[in-house]
């Protein structure tokens, strides 16, 4: 299905794919800093082809993967002090849009130009703003997640791309009680424990924050390999959705020394960043960041770590892509809800609502 697109000046002489089955008028992880440095990146976000690309002056810019003439990729171009040249016949264009020069050609038509978006880049995110014909231009700032700026923490991060849609990764990242089953041998630790965890579940707009909490719990592998528990630990794990991205505090304190629950617990910590970015709607990008506070050493540890939050994140794919395809070849059948769930609907109910409403 395609549709008019309107671009940032309202005009909507673009036939592009229609981004109107996912919420609009927000933002969206596009990409990691580290991702868009010194060549230009190919990423169809919301069923729409961008490249982005780093200017001489460290500006982020989003165009349409398009040249206006004869509509080679602009991802497979390169990059000049003031914007990004075609690689077929060298067109180039500033991040508006606009062609401001054709080799060979003094004349310039109006008409060449492509599509542009709205970025911002923040605490090492990239986001780009995707609105409705109504709302072109951002009616609010992008999230911001200092965790990234703190110093108390080391972070590193990459992006999976699932053949499953966004939704699904939704319903993973808020339900942490398949660890236990999953992750048995990183993150996991005792299933029985996971699955009766005491676990409350509160909303705040568009917002879901999961709170479960494990006294007296054996600590992961994970958790031991980073830091020197003296044996049990009360741990938890705080889950806060947004329809962007959520964000997760796992962790865990040596059993009865401190209040697991305070806002100021010491302990080892997990801080994570899950950006999840339709592609389009069967396939999805996952956008992570783990950052934590390892008590020796920090760097040796810390690659530990995101070697072992990078291997659950590969079970996870694997888990969430035979999921979608076992729900398309039983396609009808009902699914039962559990305990667990809770979290994850109240989620998928909050994206229901914000697509009902851009349409009213």
């Amino acid at each position: 299905m395609t549709v008019q697109h309107y671009n940032q000046t309202g005009e909507h002489d673009v036939v592009t794919p229609d981004r109107s089955s996912f919420p609009l008028n927000m933002w969206y992880v596009a990409a990691l800093s580290k991702e868009v440095q010194n060549k230009p990146l190919a990423r169809t976000l919301l069923n729409e082809a961008i490249v982005l690309y780093r200017t001489a002056d460290g500006q982020v810019g989003a165009l349409e993967d398009r040249c206006c003439h004869r509509a080679l990729p602009l991802s497979l171009g390169t990059l000049e002090d003031n914007g990004i040249r075609c690689g077929y016949h060298g067109l180039l264009f500033d991040k508006t849009g606009t062609c401001i020069e054709i080799p060979g050609q003094q004349k310039i038509p109006s008409k060449a130009k492509v599509n542009s978006y709205i970025v911002k880049e923040q605490n090492a995110i990239i986001w780009i703003w995707f609105g409705s014909k109504e709302h072109p231009e951002p009616t609010c700032l992008p999230p911001v997640y200092s965790v990234h700026n703190d110093e108390k923490y080391l972070y590193d991060g990459d992006v999976y791309h699932y053949q499953a849609p966004y939704q699904l990764i939704h319903d993973n990242l808020l339900d942490l009680s398949h660890l236990g089953y999953v992750h048995l041998h990183t993150i996991g630790g005792n299933a029985k424990i996971h699955m009766n965890a005491e676990m409350n579940v509160e909303q705040m707009g568009n917002s879901v924050k999961v709170t479960r909490y494990m006294p007296n719990s054996t600590p992961p592998p994970t958790y031991t390999a980073a830091y020197p528990f003296k044996g049990n630990v009360d741990r938890w794990q705080e889950i806060t959705f947004f329809p962007s991205h959520l964000e997760i505090w796992t962790g865990a304190v040596d059993v009865n020394s401190e209040p697991f629950d305070s806002p100021d617990r010491g302990g080892f910590h997990l801080k994570g960043f899950h950006g999840v970015t339709p592609e389009t709607d069967e396939t999805s990008f996952y956008i992570w960041t783990q950052a934590s506070n390892p008590s020796s050493s920090p760097e040796e540890n810390m690659k530990l770590v995101i070697e072992q939050t990078a291997l659950t994140f590969d079970e996870d794919k694997v888990v969430i892509e035979a999921q979608y395809q076992n729900l398309k070849r039983f396609k009808g059948k009902k699914l039962v809800d559990i305990h667990v769930d809770v979290g994850a609907n109240r989620a998928r109910r909050i994206i229901e609502k914000l697509k009902i409403d851009q349409q009213n």
